[in-house]
């Protein structure tokens, strides 16, 4: 599905577009992953942080450190709770946006898995696609695997 890419939270105050392709598309297995999504895991789309821009409302901030000990400054509906993307203090290039808030998301397709020693043990992790046990140094495998489906 080619750009530019909409989205917003469940209760439609925060809506934003994304006008660049994402560069990868991930599976996180964390604790926190799990606790915000209320889930087994969270999924990540990493997308160039100057492409997304806000087009209605204005998302809350909070920060917190991850299980790799970093900070990351987390955006979300204030009013529905919805979290929409992250972005890690570590890389001000990228913003990792949940690909669950976009208007489409049939064309989404996960090319990896990470902070797999902390995936539920019902969870059957494809062999196909990249694993890291933990959070990795490089995400330049996982970017290289990406390519956006289109329709």
């Amino acid at each position: 599905m080619p750009q530019p890419y909409f989205g917003g939270c469940q209760c439609g105050r925060i809506r934003y577009q994304l006008l660049a392709e994402p560069l990868t598309l991930y599976v996180c297995h964390c604790t926190e992953c799990q606790k915000q999504s209320s889930s087994a895991f969270g999924m990540s789309m990493t997308v160039p942080r100057k492409a997304l821009s806000i087009t209605q409302g204005q998302p809350q901030e909070w920060r917190r450190n991850g299980d790799s000990d970093r900070e990351v400054i987390c955006f979300f509906c204030g009013n529905c709770g919805t979290r929409l993307f992250h972005q890690p203090e570590r890389n001000p290039d990228i913003t990792n946006l949940k690909p669950g808030t976009l208007d489409d998301t049939r064309w989404l397709h996960p090319v990896g898995h990470v902070w797999t020693r902390s995936a539920q043990p019902w969870f059957t992790i494809s062999e196909e696609t990249l694993q890291e046990e933990k959070q990795p140094a490089d995400f330049s495998e996982f970017f290289q695997r990406f390519t956006p489906k289109t329709e």
